[in-house]
């Protein structure tokens, strides 16, 4: 099994920043790439940022310009630099990795973590 400790959401007031940090744990798996998604109540679930083994990092349209992924998914730990937040980046963050293990691949998430920014 793997395992995810997740840490670094709260309430921001809008302009402000945030730095999350995930770092997974377990035995006998490897991650092929890690980040971040999120929910807002209401709303499908959404890609925010990932970075891949290769060190290719994905960001959604919504946080180019203002987020950073950054991290070593050989060390599986995975930050997300968040800064200018606005009302609408509100939502539950789950840390998300890709993961092979026992010859399969397979995606598994953190419980998540509640950032607010109020306006």
């Amino acid at each position: 099994q793997v395992q995810f400790v997740e840490s670094g959401g709260g309430l921001v007031q809008a302009g402000e920043s945030l730095r999350l940090s995930c770092t997974a744990s377990g035995s006998s798996f490897r991650i092929t790439a890690m980040g971040w998604y999120r929910q807002a109540p209401g709303e499908q679930r959404e890609r925010v940022a990932t970075i891949e083994s290769s060190g290719l990092t994905y960001y959604a349209d919504s946080v180019k310009g203002r987020f950073t992924i950054s991290g070593d998914t050989h060390n599986n730990t995975v930050y997300l630099q968040m800064d200018n937040l606005k009302p609408e980046d509100t939502a539950v963050y789950y840390c998300n990795a890709l993961i092979a293990i026992d010859g399969r691949t397979l995606r598994r998430e953190g419980q998540g973590t509640q950032i607010t920014v109020s306006s």
